[in-house]
């Protein structure tokens, strides 16, 4: 989800990466902040070009990801983190160069904060959502879910767990018990973009709530049986999701329809909440 933030009153759109646990930072609001330039696409290009005759290639410090543009759509958009952001400032002659990489280090430390104190993540996770328009009893549901998440790789830790690719896999299992998809399944069943969308932020309140389930029973497994392979861990993924899978299914019978939705939640409740879970 893009993610507003200020300098000087100059909006900066950032977006967390969950797996790398660090922001990314539109690189065309940062060169508008520090140059003033009323065309700050074209100074960009001409900057990558001349550094490119040194034989610095910006480009490669940075990713292509999609953030909401002025009109509210999703673009693509060349971002950078923020070690990336320090080196194409250092092409930039700009009195508000440093006063940036101050505020640069601030961002880096408020998210220093949030580990250490996760009350304070969710409070700033709150008002994000809050500001995006989702209701109050969803986000409660969400921020739970943020908790569940974290208890669960907390668990897979302790277990031996340390690599992201494992953790996908193992997040995957549970979801294809629970849902009958991977996640990336999901996202392109609910045509969301595999890599700047964030599923859980889709999802309606049944949806978040059988994730939750699916998580924390595995956590609980593996807490009581402490499995110390991938292979066993994977089993218990599997048996996880698959107790919130029965679940769904029942709870589909008694509803007669399916929980599953390929909607946008945000944009669904935005014109029709009666509709929405």
């Amino acid at each position: 989800m893009t993610n507003i933030k200020l300098f000087q009153d100059k909006k900066i759109r950032s977006l967390w990466d969950e797996e790398e646990e660090q922001w990314y930072f539109s690189v065309i609001d940062v060169v508008e902040t520090l140059t003033d330039s009323i065309n700050p696409r074209d100074y960009w290009f001409k900057m990558k070009k001349r550094e490119k005759v040194s034989g610095i290639e910006l480009s490669t410090i940075c990713r292509q990801l999609k953030l909401h543009a002025s009109d509210g759509k999703l673009r693509t958009t060349d971002c950078a983190n923020v070690k990336g952001l320090f080196r194409i400032i250092q092409s930039i002659p700009s009195a508000k160069a440093e006063p940036f990489k101050l505020w640069l280090s601030q961002v880096g430390y408020e998210r220093l904060q949030e580990i250490e104190n996760p009350e304070l993540a969710q409070e700033r996770m709150k008002a994000l959502y809050e500001q995006k328009g989702y209701p109050q009893d969803w986000i409660d549901k969400r921020l739970r879910g943020i908790a569940i998440r974290q208890n669960l790789t907390d668990e897979w830790k302790e277990r031996g767990i340390t690599l992201e690719k494992d953790y996908a896999i193992l997040t995957a299992e549970i979801s294809k018990a629970t849902f009958g998809m991977t996640p990336s399944d999901y996202k392109e069943f609910k045509g969301l973009d595999k890599k700047s969308q964030n599923l859980r932020d889709h999802m309606t309140d049944l949806e978040l709530i059988f994730t939750m389930l699916g998580e924390r029973v595995t956590t609980e497994i593996s807490q009581n049986e402490k499995p110390n392979s991938f292979v066993e861990n994977l089993k218990v993924a599997k048996r996880g999701g698959g107790v919130a899978g029965v679940a769904r299914k029942q709870t589909e019978k008694e509803l007669g329809r399916s929980i599953i939705s390929n909607k946008n939640f945000l944009e669904e409740n935005k014109h029709n909440p009666s509709e929405i879970e």
